[in-house]
């Protein structure tokens, strides 16, 4: 468990699970949005796919990483870097609470955000996890091919997982651990 990728949709505590887990494995992390949109002392600018995958290429340069978003074509190629892929997946009313909850509390400035938390990007959060929803088959497709490799898990502070598999391995990474669904 030296690469991990979190994947799940908007509002379903990619980041918080990747920042306990980076603590608690002392493993850094780093937020694929931020790959994506590169900050420069302009605003945020959106990178190219190749540019992307350099940046990539040199945090897996680095050995250890957690990685987390939601998925994107740019970002295949780290489904095969990944030695653990978590897909975090829960209830639909929870992530609908949350995306509301997220767009209040950075409207009032309360949290930050890097983009402009208007109604359109509200919008925008609802039309992503509604598409997903449609397309979850597609995508439950493709984890199947990771099946060796992939935690599956419903709450982000659930990290019972990481020491069942350090216990099962006697080290970090390899075996598979199942979690309930």
């Amino acid at each position: 468990m030296k690469k991990i990728l979190i994947i799940g949709i908007v509002a379903s505590g990619k980041t918080t699970l990747a920042r306990t887990l980076s603590q608690h494995i002392n493993i850094p992390w780093h937020e694929l949005d931020a790959i994506v949109h590169h900050q420069t002392e302009s605003g945020r600018i959106k990178r190219t796919p190749e540019e992307q995958m350099n940046v990539i290429h040199d945090i897996n340069k680095q050995g250890t990483w957690i990685l987390e978003g939601t998925d994107r074509a740019s970002y295949q190629p780290l489904y095969d870097m990944a030695d653990t892929i978590i897909f975090l997946d829960p209830p639909l009313w929870k992530r609908k609470i949350r995306i509301f909850l997220r767009f209040a509390k950075q409207r009032f400035g309360i949290e930050k955000a890097n983009y402009t938390p208007d109604l359109t990007m509200l919008r925008m959060m609802y039309r992503w996890t509604r598409e997903f929803e449609q397309n979850r088959d597609s995508f439950e497709t493709k984890l199947k091919r990771y099946d060796n490799k992939l935690v599956r898990l419903r709450d982000n502070t659930d990290l019972a997982w990481v020491a069942q598999r350090r216990q099962c391995t006697g080290a970090v990474g390899a075996e598979r651990q199942e979690t309930k669904r």
